[in-house]
């Protein structure tokens, strides 16, 4: 609908309407409205994965997340759809991508190996591990540790949407979801949601500058791997790289912190 001010208004408009009626017709027209926002959300997830993941299979799953989105959307936070939109597609994907496994089980134990490594050292050292102390607690070479990590950022497996702090199966909280906190919550996973945000952007801010901008242009400015590749004058698989060890560090913070180490 552009940015007409008039535009939005009369989208707002229709946000307050479906959420009291949950009118069909309305809902059929802000699927075909942001139809395109799954394409674009499936185009920088399909990056870095491997041929057996199709396109179209991407932009199926997204759709998933486009229908929920619109249904559980609440203009009164104050967010905007398309951001809010984002965060469920990009989720709905990841999700189903884990339901087929697609990813090696010995990738998905090397990922396991790296997190635990790391939330040990972390809660021992007091701040963030080097790539020399991890790999000399895997008894591997650092050479060896940062192709460990090249070969797990090829699978695009890791992202801010895979962080979850709540231990309960009914109540898993993502990054992405706690940009808001919905009423349905209660107030303990509100809480731990609150505690999510801010050790996250203590985390960020406490990141090397390279790492530092590769998420922020990730997650907030949407660029894709490739783009922030030429904005920092690096290879792809280089950002690809950085990030996956930025995510790791974060997880590995965020779950010592439920088991109380810090």
């Amino acid at each position: 609908m552009g940015n007409d001010p008039n535009n939005k208004k009369i989208e707002d408009a229709l946000w307050f309407e479906y959420q009291q009626k949950k009118d069909p017709k309305i809902r059929d027209n802000f699927i075909k409205q942001y139809a395109p926002l799954v394409k674009y959300v499936a185009g920088k997830v399909a990056i870095g994965m491997p041929p057996n993941v199709e396109f179209d299979d991407l932009v199926g799953f997204g759709t998933f997340g486009l229908l929920d989105a619109i249904d559980k959307f609440d203009p009164s936070k104050g967010v905007k759809f398309k951001t809010y939109a984002v965060t469920r597609i990009r989720g709905a994907i990841f999700d189903e991508l884990r339901s087929i496994d697609w990813v090696p089980r010995s990738v998905r134990q090397k990922i396991r190996e790296v997190e635990d490594a790391i939330g040990i050292l972390e809660s021992q050292l007091g701040r963030t591990a080097t790539d020399k102390e991890i790999a000399d607690f895997l008894g591997m070479t650092e050479e060896t540790y940062l192709k460990t990590m090249m070969k797990i950022s090829g699978t695009s497996i890791l992202s801010l949407n895979d962080v979850w702090f709540s231990g309960d199966e009914n109540d898993k909280v993502s990054i992405g979801d706690s940009i808001e906190s919905p009423s349905s919550l209660n107030p303990d996973v509100i809480v731990e949601k609150a505690e999510i945000r801010r050790v996250v952007f203590d985390y960020i801010s406490e990141l090397p500058d390279k790492e530092k901008k590769i998420l922020v242009l990730y997650y907030y400015e949407d660029l894709t791997l490739k783009e922030i590749g030429q904005v920092l004058d690096v290879t792809e698989s280089r950002v690809s790289q950085l990030h996956s060890k930025a995510i790791l560090h974060l997880k590995a913070k965020l779950s010592n912190i439920r088991k109380g180490i810090l």
